[in-house]
């Protein structure tokens, strides 16, 4: 069994490394040395394989932050049109918890959808007319209408879709995938971050793509709109390359001979980040410049594709992320929290992100990569079927945990299907609920990994992404 992964102590209470150096004639430490040089280039993680034949490589996760309206999207429930202004029905709610924001309201009128949904290629799936790119890869995703989260609120929302967990503390998908399996670059981290420029809402913070208790080397990098992609990569003013590398070749040398005395994860993490960082500025401007794309490229994630920090420029690094190597790359999109004014907030949200979102699965599948890469739409819950405040042409939707929607597409997925049923008023889950920790649990198991056997020990108790339950969704898996 791996060390790294069950807190290993050696005998006579001497540290792993001084174990490992003073007996059996060194070749322990030798082995480890070797060990920690892989690690060092990120090249492998701590599965020495993996439990099941991978149908992905890589993931793509287009997270929609603030809660996008289901039945205003993906989720046609036409029943809330006919009964549009009438009260929700008792038996509908159960008595089920509301927030703050809407909980007190003496009226709780259903809303239904002021947009037209149609159905789209050979499979059918209706989309609302706001997603008309979206609707034109109908036949290539899979649209999951029975999500649910015990979180009402963003903060705990958000982290429990990244996490695993509503409680903070705890590391990013990212960071467990890149435990697991590393990268196949190790040019580049295995973990990289983009969130849109300039986007109001919920606040995005760093321990979203944190890694937790895990090795601080697995957290997510984020990559910034610039010429300086990545803080603090660039050498100072005044310093060149080759002094900057006698500078980190000895700065290695000391790091090494304070390890050879005592073992010291935080040091093994230092220098595994100074020889990436070393290694990234090479790679990063290459992998950020992309002038080098042809035209048609650019109009077919759109007219902001030109633009750093868009969502369309995201779209468009994340498929060069994914074809050098990166293992996960996460997109933030904010703006999706519309109590008030949907029909024209929610309308330029999909002209935001409708038409890049859709040309990265084409772009992935015109290039023979998205057979091999997970792309995810969705937010952390979903809207409400009544209206918060009074019932308008400019009306709002409050939060819903109860069920929301997402699509995936590609590394293993199940294209032009959806799965799952909400009940005709759009409120609870009438058929094959998916838990947050079924949606992780099946992302792990498309790269390879059993959800239950990727687990690392911390204050006592092994812990793993999805807590202490979840199951895969075989249906979805092509």
């Amino acid at each position: 069994m791996n060390p790294l992964c069950t807190g290993f102590e050696s005998p006579l209470g001497l540290s792993r490394r001084r174990f490992l150096n003073e007996f059996g004639m060194g070749l322990g430490g030798m082995a480890l040395a070797s060990l920690l040089d892989r690690e060092a280039g990120a090249e492998t993680g701590v599965l020495e394989k993996t439990h099941h034949v991978a149908k992905a490589k890589r993931v793509i996760y287009l997270f929609q932050s603030g809660g996008p309206s289901q039945m205003d999207l993906l989720d046609h429930r036409p029943l809330l049109n006919e009964k549009h202004g009438t009260e929700l029905p008792a038996e509908v709610r159960m008595g089920q918890r509301l927030t703050a924001m809407s909980g007190n309201q003496a009226s709780l009128p259903l809303a239904g959808s002021p947009f037209k949904f149609t159905k789209h290629g050979e499979s059918g799936l209706s989309f609302s007319e706001i997603l008309p790119h979206t609707a034109s890869i109908a036949d290539d995703i899979c649209v999951v209408k029975s999500m649910h989260t015990p979180a009402i609120n963003h903060g705990p929302g958000v982290t429990m879709l990244q996490t695993g967990s509503q409680f903070p503390g705890r590391p990013s998908m990212g960071a467990w995938l890149s435990f697991g399996l590393g990268t196949d670059n190790e040019n580049l981290p295995s973990f990289v971050v983009m969130t849109t420029n300039g986007k109001g809402g919920q606040p995005l913070v760093s321990r979203l793509w944190g890694s937790g208790f895990l090795p601080s080397r697995l957290q997510g990098v984020r990559f910034r709109s610039g010429p300086d992609p990545v803080l603090y990569l660039s050498n100072p003013a005044g310093i060149s390359k080759e002094t900057r590398s006698r500078q980190l070749e000895t700065l290695e040398k000391l790091h090494r001979l304070q390890l050879e005395k005592q073992s010291d994860a935080h040091l093994e993490t230092r220098i595994a980040q100074y020889g990436l960082s070393a290694r990234m500025q090479a790679s990063i401007p290459e992998v950020a410049d992309v002038a080098s794309e042809p035209e048609h490229v650019f109009k077919s994630y759109g007219d902001d594709a030109k633009t750093p920090g868009t969502f369309a420029a995201n779209c468009l690094l994340a498929r060069r992320l994914a074809e050098r190597g990166v293992r996960f790359i996460q997109l933030y999109h904010q703006g999706w929290d519309q109590h008030g004014g949907l029909p024209g907030g929610i309308r330029k949200q999909c002209q935001e992100t409708d038409q890049a979102s859709a040309a990265l699965v084409k772009d992935l599948k015109e290039r023979g990569l998205l057979e091999d890469t997970l792309v995810i739409w969705g937010g952390e819950f979903g809207r409400t079927n009544y209206c918060q405040g009074k019932l308008g042409a400019n009306f709002g939707r409050d939060h819903h945990p109860r069920c929301f929607s997402l699509w995936m597409a590609g590394g293993g997925i199940k294209g032009g299907m959806s799965y799952g049923e909400t009940d005709p008023y759009g409120y609870n889950i009438a058929e094959n609920p998916v838990h947050v920790h079924d949606f992780h649990a099946t992302i792990v198991h498309l790269l390879g990994i059993d959800h239950k056997r990727l687990t690392f020990k911390h204050q006592g108790r092994y812990f793993r992404l999805t807590d202490v339950h979840g199951d895969v969704v075989r249906d979805v898996l092509a």
